[in-house]
């Protein structure tokens, strides 16, 4: 079973490298949380290179003043890679003409790229980092649109893996809805953020050129908090993994506010996951 842990620190010596998930450990997409910088901060100043992986659209330099206005400290990352910056590359592969499905903020992610943006009826693949608007909609909102793409064997790039977001305290779509979505009516989908592995390639690959050398995978940790992505993730990449509880998936185990160990084993049990540690929240 896993082992609780208290703080960071009471493993983090063990590790060369830690892999940090960024939304719904460092944050909650509208406030930071401080005990998190400054674990990682620490364990940075006792030799850890940290890379933080995130399945967000954007490619990284977005993301950093993203992380800066919220509140995450600079102190706790040496670099960062996201599903946006692996994601350019399965762009770069595929047909000129796309369809954008997403909201207008995410378009840095074309940015360089030999693409153009049509109509759904032209586009022979679709690029989805989110929804138009993800405070209202769902992925059956687009069934008609879906059907249409499907039916013309139009493959769907997805940008964003994740599921769900925590979004202060509301639960809030994403990508990878969609791409579920899809692949249950017939379509295509390429993705290559969480849990996919060219994400945990280009953050190991990362952690090396911080460090100067090779990266020994049996001194590399991953910390998330969820399950089909971060968890998946890094059991599929064969890393350590550190579980935060309190993330999008508390409401399984949490008994009067606080997780319930008993709960929270069986359930990862059932999820076939056996991360080495966990913590409710990172610090």
């Amino acid at each position: 079973m896993a082992e609780r842990i208290a703080h960071l620190t009471d493993v983090s010596k063990s590790y060369d490298v830690i892999l940090c998930d960024v939304w719904g450990v460092m944050h909650n997409g509208i406030d930071a949380f401080p005990q998190a910088s400054e674990a990682l901060t620490a364990a940075r100043a006792a030799g850890s290179t940290v890379v933080f992986i995130t399945n967000s659209p954007r490619p990284s330099p977005g993301v950093i003043v993203q992380l800066r206005a919220i509140g995450v400290a600079d102190s706790s990352y040496d670099r960062i890679v996201t599903s946006g910056d692996v994601t350019r590359a399965l762009i770069a592969e595929g047909p000129r003409k796309i369809f954008f499905l997403g909201p207008d903020r995410d378009l840095s992610l074309l940015d360089g790229i030999d693409v153009q943006t049509v109509a759904a009826g032209e586009a022979d693949a679709i690029v989805c980092t989110g929804f138009f608007d993800d405070e209202t909609e769902m992925p059956e909102d687009y069934h008609d649109m879906l059907v249409a793409f499907q039916r013309r064997s139009v493959p769907l790039i997805c940008a964003n893996p994740d599921l769900i977001v925590e979004r202060g305290h509301r639960m809030i779509p994403c990508a990878g809805a969609v791409a579920a979505y899809y692949e249950q009516l017939g379509g295509e989908t390429r993705i290559a953020g969480k849990p996919h592995a060219p994400i945990y390639v280009a953050g190991l690959a990362a952690a090396a050129e911080v460090r100067g050398g090779p990266v020994d995978k049996t001194r590399v940790l991953a910390i998330g908090d969820g399950m089909p992505t971060d968890v998946r993730g890094a059991i599929d990449a064969g890393l350590d993994l550190l579980y935060i509880s309190g993330g999008i998936h508390a409401g399984e185990y949490t008994v009067n506010g606080k997780p319930d160990e008993a709960i929270l084993h069986a359930w990862l049990k059932r999820e076939g996951a056996a991360p080495k540690f966990w913590m409710p929240r990172l610090g």
